[in-house]
């Protein structure tokens, strides 16, 4: 279990959300993280296509809103258990593209050091605890988290994702069941992309997930998984009521999962006319349009934005690639704890904390009053 020093922990604070609304500074940020999610995941998918990326290539092309959304609300010393369609929720708490990218070619310079070329990946010193394909697992371990953070007093906030269809599954009832019994600080995102894998919604439930929380006492909230800034406000409201002693929050994101399961998947269970449907809906290109429309953004800066982002992650990718492939002697080590190490604490770019201490031993930059 992890454990933190309390001294840390006392001289951190939680501002009250009044105090931080979101800036247009802010706001830009959500467009670039959402913006670098995208491009990311283009240049992983061409790398996957140039038979550079081993196994099959997962995106969430279509739900970066979710992830970066709600991820922009958590303070460094929060913690997250991410998965595999969420790479903006990396992103904001600190990786870079490209270790993102070295990860899925196996390079020596991805997250896990070559030792899965994959997705499966979380960086610790960040906060982030490494995901499983076994979803939705990774709610019980957000779920330890946030009672450890409860048994410690601690104001501090435990977030995981997961897809609707994990709604079907035991874990994710039991992890429901004692967040709700204990009121546990911790905020449940459920993705609901349409299709586990190729079974749509009106085979998968009877009741709508959301509805589901209530039952298990507490709160579930259903938002329009492709407005990052409903996400944002959702999130907020939840971390704040678990922060507070209010327990979890079920938050239920409305997006469509717009390529296949995997790079493998054709999606041809999709009907076209909702995927053009939800293709007109893109988070991207519909924030676009707002920040233009009601925030005095020039179309000229969120294109300089995309100019920043596309370059960036160019010259990352090209990082990646320099990556050499890891040592083979290297493949038996960090397969055992051989001592404790404690979770890292993440970037956040939008905090309501200050004072404690970051992963690199800095101090996060107090939030300013608007």
């Amino acid at each position: 279990m992890e454990t933190t020093d309390a001294s840390v922990v006392a001289r951190g604070r939680v501002r009250e959300l009044a105090d931080a609304p979101l800036t247009r500074e802010d706001r830009a940020s959500l467009f670039r993280y959402m913006a670098m999610m995208r491009a990311s995941e283009e240049r992983a998918l061409t790398l996957y296509k140039q038979g550079k990326v081993p196994g099959s290539f997962y995106d969430g092309r279509g739900q970066e809103a979710i992830s970066v959304g709600a991820s922009f609300v958590l303070g460094p010393m929060d913690r997250m258990c991410i998965l595999h369609r969420d790479l903006g929720a990396h992103l904001v708490r600190g990786v870079t593209p490209d270790r993102y990218l070295a990860n899925y070619m196996g390079r020596a310079d991805g997250v896990t050091g070559g030792k899965e070329g994959n997705m499966h990946f979380g960086d610790r010193r960040l906060g982030n605890v490494g995901m499983v394909s076994m979803l939705p697992d990774m709610a019980l371990v957000a779920m330890g988290m946030a009672l450890a953070f409860k048994t410690r007093h601690e104001r501090r906030v435990a977030m995981t994702f997961f897809g609707e269809g994990s709604t079907a599954n035991g874990q994710w009832h039991e992890a429901m069941n004692f967040a709700g019994i204990h009121r546990l600080p911790i905020v449940f995102v459920l993705e609901n992309n349409r299709f586990a894998y190729s079974t749509p919604n009106e085979l998968e439930f009877a009741v709508d997930p959301v509805e589901r929380a209530h039952t298990y006492g507490f709160a579930g909230v259903n938002v329009d998984g492709n407005d990052v800034e409903a996400v944002f406000e959702a999130a907020r409201a939840a971390a704040d009521l678990a922060r507070a002693g209010g327990g979890p929050t079920l938050i239920e994101c409305q997006t469509m999962r717009m390529h296949g399961h995997g790079a493998h998947d054709d999606m041809r269970y999709v009907p076209k006319e909702m995927h053009e449907e939800w293709a007109r809906r893109d988070p991207i290109e519909r924030y676009a349009e707002r920040l233009v429309a009601d925030h005095g953004f020039a179309p000229d800066e969120l294109e300089e934005i995309r100019s920043q982002v596309r370059s960036y992650v160019d010259d990352c990718a090209a990082k990646a690639l320099a990556s050499p492939m890891p040592e083979p002697d290297a493949a038996a080590s960090g397969v055992f704890a051989d001592a404790f190490e404690r979770l890292g604490d993440g970037h956040a770019p939008w905090s309501h904390w200050s004072g404690g201490r970051s992963g690199n031993g800095a101090t996060p930059v107090e939030r300013r009053a608007a």
